[in-house]
C-alpha cells in the first residue's frame, strides 16, 4: 500500500484547514460548578473578562463577562458549523432564531450577505462540573454565493447516525458523517447554498473514534479534493505503519486509502475534506470574501444596518436554567429535544 501521508502539522490554535475550509478550533473547558445565573461558581478575579483565553484553571471565559461565551459579533461570506460533544450552547441571532444545543447536535450557520449572533455556554448543572467540548468549522462560500440569504439549521444527536465497524479482532471503530455519505449512512442535509449541499464537491465532516488496537482504512475520495485527519485524542497511532505518537493534523493524499492502527488507548479524530474552491480568499476578522474591496464594504454596511440589527436584550443572552434542547427558527418554527438523562 502507497503511504496516503503527505505531512504532518502540530496542531495550534485554531487548527490548520484546507481550502475548502477557512478555520477550525477545538475548545475543551473544564468548566466548575454553575450558579444560578448560569455562571461559573468560582472567583472570576484575576481574569481578563472581555478577552479571557489564557486557560486560567483549565477553563476560559472567552468574550463572556458573566456566562462563558461570545457575545453578538457579524459574519459574511461563510458558514460555521458548530459540533458540541459535551455541554451546551445556548444561541441567538439577528434574524430572529435561538436554540439551546449539545450533547452531539451540530448548529450549521449560513452568514451569507451579513447576519450576528451570540454563542453562550451555560453552566447548567449546580452540584457538579460543567465540561465543554465543541469544534467549530469554518466552511468558506464560492464567490457566487457570498451574498446569499443567511441561514439557520440544526443538525440534532438523534438525526445523526453512528457507524461502527469492527475488525477481525472485534475492535470498534465509530465513524459519525456530519457532512458526506459513508457507509450507505448519508447525514442531513447541509444549507440550500452550502459548498457541501453539492455532492461533488465531496466535502466530508466526520468525527472518527477507534478502540484501543482498532484497525481501521479511511477510505479513498476524488483525487481533486483536500483532506486532513486531525489525531486530537489517545496515546498514538499508525498511519501506513508510521507511528504517530503526538496529537498532530494529518494531511493526507484524498485519493489514497489510509491504513489506521490504534495504540493502547481510545483515539479520536476529525475528518475534514472537499473540493476546493481554488478562488482567492480575503479575510479580516469576522469577514470572509474574495478582495479587500468586499471586505472594505462589508464593514460599511455592517455599520450602515447592523446586519438586520439585533432583536435580543441584550449582548449575550441565556435560556432559563430548566429550559431543555430546542431551536426557534426564523420563520417561527419551534423544535423540541430531551435533555439526556445524565444531564
Amino acid at each position: 500500500m502507497q503511504d496516503s501521508l503527505i505531512r504532518i502539522r502540530p496542531l495550534g490554535m485554531p487548527w490548520e484547514t484546507p481550502d475548502p475550509f477557512l478555520f477550525c478550533v477545538h475548545h475543551n473547558d473544564a468548566y466548575p460548578k454553575g450558579n444560578a445565573q448560569l455562571a461559573p461558581a468560582a472567583p472570576l478575579s484575576g481574569r481578563t473578562l472581555g478577552n479571557d483565553f489564557a486557560g486560567r484553571d483549565g477553563w476560559n471565559m472567552y468574550h463572556g463577562q458573566t456566562v462563558p461565551g461570545f457575545p453578538y459579533h457579524p459574519h459574511r461570506g461563510f458558514e460555521t458549523v458548530t459540533i458540541v460533544r459535551r455541554g451546551y450552547v445556548d444561541h441567538s441571532d439577528s434574524l430572529g432564531a435561538t436554540a439551546r444545543f449539545g450533547g452531539g447536535d451540530v448548529q450549521w450557520l449560513t452568514a451569507g450577505r451579513g447576519i450576528q449572533h451570540s454563542e453562550m455556554f451555560p453552566l447548567l448543572r449546580e452540584d457538579r462540573e460543567n465540561p465543554l467540548e465543541l469544534f467549530q468549522i469554518w466552511l468558506n462560500l464560492p464567490a457566487r454565493d457570498k451574498l446569499v440569504p443567511p441561514h439557520f439549521a440544526m443538525l440534532w444527536n438523534e438525526d445523526l447516525h453512528p457507524v461502527v465497524t469492527a475488525d477481525r479482532e472485534g475492535r470498534a471503530t465509530t465513524v459519525v458523517p456530519i457532512a458526506g455519505r459513508f457507509e450507505g449512512v448519508t447525514p442531513p442535509a447541509p444549507p440550500p447554498h452550502s459548498w457541501a449541499a453539492d455532492p461533488e464537491h465531496e466535502v466530508a465532516i466526520w468525527t472518527i473514534r477507534m478502540s484501543v488496537g482498532a484497525h481501521w482504512t479511511l477510505p479513498p475520495a476524488g483525487a481533486d479534493t483536500q483532506r486532513t485527519l486531525y489525531f486530537f485524542a489517545g496515546d498514538s497511532v499508525e498511519l501506513d505503519g508510521r507511528r504517530i505518537d503526538t496529537h498532530a493534523a494529518l494531511w493526507l493524499r484524498p485519493d489514497h486509502a489510509a491504513a489506521l492502527v490504534n495504540g493502547p488507548t481510545e483515539a479520536e479524530f476529525l475528518l475534514l475534506q472537499g473540493r476546493p474552491l481554488a478562488e482567492p480568499v480575503a479575510q479580516h476578522g469576522p469577514f470572509v470574501m474574495n478582495y479587500q474591496g468586499e471586505i472594505r464594504q462589508a464593514f460599511v454596511e455592517y455599520q450602515q444596518t447592523q446586519f438586520g440589527g439585533w432583536p435580543w436584550s441584550r449582548p449575550d443572552p441565556v435560556h432559563a436554567h430548566e429550559r431543555g434542547r430546542f431551536a426557534i427558527h426564523a420563520d417561527g418554527r419551534v423544535e423540541e429535544r430531551e435533555m439526556p438523562k445524565a444531564g
